[in-house]
């Protein structure tokens, strides 16, 4: 979401003070991890510690196609910044070769 949206919303927090104060309380709850752009990841790790476990969609290879995701990144990049579980969908499930995908993302994150 953009600051635009959280203040539509009554949020005056920017995103990324948003993210980490959610993501704080989901740790204060008990839970070991979240969902999160794979943008706010470095920022998590360091605020919450390496244990705190990030799940990340809009992950798409290189070359791949956009959809409906706004901040995206490549397995290699998310990986670099801290994501422990990547969510990669339509670029698997719409391709002529799925297994040839999963073999180039495997490639690429070794």
């Amino acid at each position: 979401m953009s600051e635009s949206d959280l203040r539509g919303l009554g949020i005056s927090k920017s995103p990324a003070e948003q993210v980490d104060f959610l993501a704080r309380l989901a740790k204060d709850s008990g839970l070991d991890g979240v969902v999160c752009s794979a943008w706010e990841a470095e920022q998590l790790k360091r605020s919450l510690g390496k244990e705190f476990k990030l799940i990340t969609p809009g992950i798409r290879p290189t070359g791949s196609a956009k959809d409906d995701q706004q901040r995206i990144m490549t397995p290699e990049q998310a990986i670099n910044v801290g994501v422990d579980y990547l969510v990669i969908g339509r670029p698997i499930t719409k391709a002529f070769d799925p297994q040839g995908v999963l073999e180039q993302i495997n490639q690429s994150i070794r």
